[in-house]
Order: structure tokens, then sequence, then C-alpha cells
């Protein structure tokens, strides 16, 4: 990992930090309002914000793992961790979802009374502090699954806040109690679909299932017309991380000089660097008599050959 890289994770791993504590010393007063003011929508974020610690927890130490060197037993390192703990964390929050729309329901059945008050007053003071945590994990959040799972935790618990903050207004001016276990619902809906987005693009990630953004189909066309390519077969393209993608392909040339192929091959990585992200390629040429029947390897012909 180059020294730049290092500095950005330790500025990141710092700030996760910053965010858990102050998320983490936030749950204990939610909770205490949430009992105080029977309100099950501040207990609900309170829970919710709970499982936030434990995802920075979670995110940070997988960030940590990054700095370690590639060897041996792991040759890529542990860039994976972190997608391990994106799956881990949307995965238990799908759980806690389950959890809210249970009691949700039984209160709707029988909605208690509930303080809109302070309701109101501790909605609008988590509103704050996770918008504050939020914007704290927020860098770096587009090009890291990982830190994206803790990044959509916190915003989604800045979006739910504002429902919670919404129903102790109304229950103030109405006092429709019943508002408070509909906006635990809304909550866990909004969790729900996070939830899924992550778990989505984690299983992707560790089926090693070719990036969405990435067209075969062009990209195999752009690397036939280099100067050289007769043809591209045993393709493989996945991600290592969200943001770091990777790529195996046998290339077709003509019977050429060890010099003509490595120039070759400078064109090809550089075009993939440019136009598909690819950083990490590995390319076998192969000269005329090797042409394949198909661009992709099938593996299930070569294990039972």
């Amino acid at each position: 990992m180059a020294q730049s890289d290092s500095h950005a994770v330790q500025a990141t791993t710092r700030r996760m930090a910053l965010a858990l504590f102050i998320t983490l010393g936030f749950v204990f007063i939610e909770a205490a309002a949430g009992i105080i003011a029977n309100s099950l929508a501040l207990l609900t974020d309170a829970a919710h914000n709970l499982t936030d610690v434990i995802a920075l927890a979670l995110s940070w130490y997988a960030i940590r793992l990054t700095l370690r060197p590639a060897h041996s037993g792991k040759t890529y390192g542990y860039h994976r961790a972190g997608i391990l703990i994106a799956l881990f964390n949307s995965t238990t929050l799908v759980l806690i979802a389950l959890g809210i729309f249970y009691e949700a329901y039984q209160r709707l059945l029988n909605p208690p009374e509930v303080e809109g008050g302070l309701l109101t007053v501790v909605a609008a003071l988590a509103f704050v502090v996770n918008l504050g945590t939020a914007l704290l994990v927020k860098p770096g959040s587009d090009r890291d699954l990982n830190q994206r799972s803790a990044f959509i935790h916190l915003a989604g618990d800045a979006l739910s806040t504002l429902g919670a903050l919404g129903a102790g207004v109304l229950i103030m001016l109405t006092g429709w109690t019943i508002l408070d276990p509909l906006v635990s619902m809304f909550i866990g809906l909004l969790i729900v679909w996070n939830a899924w987005l992550i778990i989505r693009e984690s299983v992707e990630i560790l089926l090693e299932g070719t990036p969405r953004d990435i067209d075969v189909t062009a990209m195999v066309t752009d690397i036939q017309q280099i100067d050289g390519v007769r043809g591209v077969h045993d393709l493989h393209v996945w991600s290592i991380t969200q943001s770091m993608r990777a790529l195996s392909a046998h290339v077709l040339v003509d019977d050429e000089p060890v010099s003509v192929g490595a120039g070759i091959q400078r064109q090809i990585n550089a075009v993939l660097q440019q136009r598909y992200n690819i950083t990490h390629a590995t390319l076998q040429l192969e000269c005329v008599g090797c042409e394949p029947d198909t661009l992709y390897c099938e593996l299930n012909s070569i294990n039972h050959g």
C-alpha cells in the first residue's frame, strides 16, 4: 500500500473512531429518554444507533486490517475483510428490523401514551448527532463498501430521526399517539432497504461477479482494437473490494518477439485502467493456433474433464 493510501486509511479510522464514541454516548441519552417518554420511536432509534456503534467498531477494525501487507497465506492481503463486515452488518440490520415491525404492530393494536414534547426534543438532538457522525464517515464511502455500510447506517438514522421529530410535533398538536409506531415501521423499512442494497453488492463481490458498471462486450471490443491483438478468451473480471477490480484473460496475438508482446500488454493495461478502473490485470499472451471456441472459461468442463 502506498504511503499516501496509508495516511488516508489512518485519517478514515480516526474519523470513524470519533463517530463511534459520539454515537455510543448518544445511545444512552436516547434510550433513557425513550423510557421516560414511553416512545417506541425513540427506543427503536436508540437500538438502531446501538447497531451503528457495533457497525462502526467492526468497520473501523476492517479498515485497520487493510493496512496489513499481503503474504503467502493471504496473497490479496486483507481487503475482503471489509466486504465480510459489510455483509454481517447489513444482515443483522434485517433481523433488528423484523423485531421493530413486531413491536410496532403490538403498539398499533394498543397505542400507549407518548410524551410528545420529550420525543420532539430528543429527536431533534438525534438528528444533529446522526447527521454530524454521518458526515464524519462520508469521505471515501463512494469507493469502499465497508465504509459505505457505516455511512448508510448513520445517514439512515438521520432520515429516521426526522420522522420521529415529525411524529413528536404531530402528537403534541393532535394527540395521535398511533403516529409513534407508524414512524417506527417507517424506520424499519428504511433499515431493510439500505441493508438489502449492501447485502446484494456484498454477495456479488464475494461471488466474484462482474462489476455492474462494466460492459464486458465493449471492453473486449476496446482490447481487440489495440494493434496486434487478434482475440480474447478465458476472460474473468471481478472485484476484490468495491473499488479494487481485477481481470485475467488470454490474449491472442501474432507470433512476435517478447518485446512486442510487452508493448501490447502495456497498451491493454492502459485501456483497462483509464476506461474501466481495472488496475490489476493478469494477461496471458498466446500465438496463432490457440484460437478458443468461447470467450468465457467453462470451469465445469475443466473440473470434470
